[in-house]
């Protein structure tokens, strides 16, 4: 599913016009994206958490080449699925 196909999904449930729905979903992902860069992690009870992860300096190779290279330490976007979430996805056999 694509973006535009979500617009579609969301504007159907919601019964809002699929313009409506594109730029509350924008607005939605732009904020996580917005406060997550900032540090602050984001949770939405059910859905999952987005946060900010700090990747360490590690030792890499040049695929081509082979050689040898430095790779420094970042940070990566990241999600945690909520507990709902991965039970939709695959459900326990209780």
């Amino acid at each position: 599913m694509n973006k535009g196909e979500l617009v579609d999904k969301v504007a159907e449930k919601a019964t809002v016009t699929k313009k409506q729905a594109d730029a509350v979903l924008t607005a939605a992902l732009e904020s996580i994206m917005e406060a997550v860069s900032e540090g602050d992690k984001v949770t939405l009870v059910g859905f999952g958490s987005f946060e900010s992860r700090e990747r360490k300096a590690r030792e890499g190779r040049n695929p081509k080449t082979g050689e040898k290279m430095d790779i420094p330490a970042t940070k990566v976007p990241a999600f945690s699925a909520g507990k709902l979430f991965k039970d939709k996805v695959a459900p326990s056999e209780d």
